[in-house]
């Protein structure tokens, strides 16, 4: 019996790291639709007709520092990643009423879309689950994640980082487990 748990447990942990795994470059970006923080119909292969290219990244919520540096550098250079024919869109699991204060911290202008059923975050492979401690760690600074994501579910992204061209393949990707590790700006505009 105690083998089964273990064989159990273990597979649990590699769905869980499955999961983690993120998409790699030269690979189909996975589609969707939905609506963004200004009301607009957000389509990933309309954009890539009128577009050459999209930017795609997730984020954890308006309470992460490390978040709220890499949206203000993209706003900051917003005009260079639209002058080479990129449009910005940045996915996450929080409420709308914390995107408005996330778009209030960054001054961001591009298009944010909130995640509800994790579906976007889902089929890019970055969704995970909090473990309960460090749920109640995050409880013990002030941070009550299903009030701040609007449901109990403690999922978040990654905060993975997606260069997707015209041709509907991913040119760059950046994944790293490590929340504080982002892509930077400049890679993201080499990779356009």
């Amino acid at each position: 019996m105690k083998n089964y748990i273990l064989i159990a447990l273990g597979l649990l942990f590699s769905a869980q790291v499955i999961a983690q795994a993120g998409l790699k470059a030269g690979v189909v970006a996975p589609a969707f639709t939905a609506t963004d923080n200004s009301g607009k119909k957000v389509d990933l292969k309309t954009l890539l007709k009128t577009h050459k290219s999209v930017v795609l990244f997730f984020y954890r919520g308006q309470w992460c520092p490390y978040c709220n540096k890499q949206m203000q550098h993209i706003q900051d250079s917003l005009q260079l990643l639209s002058g080479k024919g990129a449009y910005v869109i940045g996915v996450t699991p929080e409420t709308e009423e914390n995107i408005a204060k996330t778009v209030t911290k960054t001054k961001a202008s591009y298009s944010i879309v909130q995640d509800k059923g994790y579906s976007i975050m889902k089929s890019y492979g970055v969704n995970y689950f909090m473990d309960d401690a460090t749920v109640t760690k995050y409880k013990g600074y002030g941070l009550d994640m299903a009030k701040a994501n609007g449901n109990p579910d403690n999922v978040l992204p990654v905060p993975a980082t997606y260069v997707i061209g015209s041709d509907g393949k991913i040119a760059f990707a950046h994944f790293d487990k490590d929340y504080s590790k982002r892509a930077s700006v400049k890679d993201i505009l080499t990779a356009l």
